[in-house]
């Protein structure tokens, strides 16, 4: 019995554990640029940890990170309207390394807005 607490025990903390280990933090983004564009939806990931947006602007496409799927929903963001070809509108932070990837603070669906951080 003492066995089986202390392996249900171990297996807790390895899930915990490795969640934590593959989220990356916010840290790796540039809050002190922002980035404001509109572009052009290419494609939409909407699964946890984060939803993920790539949105071409001019030649380059950059791969948005969004908030928690559950905060989207919360927030009201209209999913339907993020399809392949339709325009967003992004305001957010660069990634410090990964030169082709933000994070969006807000993002702007029509004429609607979107905080997803706050």
């Amino acid at each position: 019995m003492v066995l089986l607490r202390k392996s249900v025990a171990a297996l807790i903390f390895l899930v915990i554990t490795s969640f934590t280990l593959f989220h990356h933090g916010w840290a790796d983004y540039d809050q002190d640029k922002t980035i404001d564009f509109t572009g052009t939806i290419q494609e939409f990931t909407f699964e946890n940890p984060h939803a993920i947006v790539k949105v071409q602007q001019d030649k380059k496409v950059w791969t948005v990170v969004l908030a928690p799927t559950s905060r989207i929903q919360e927030r009201g963001v209209p999913t339907a309207k993020l399809a392949k070809g339709n325009q967003l509108h992004v305001v957010g932070y660069p990634h410090k390394e990964k030169k082709d990837e933000m994070r969006a603070e807000r993002i702007f669906v029509g004429k609607e807005k979107y905080e997803l951080r706050r």
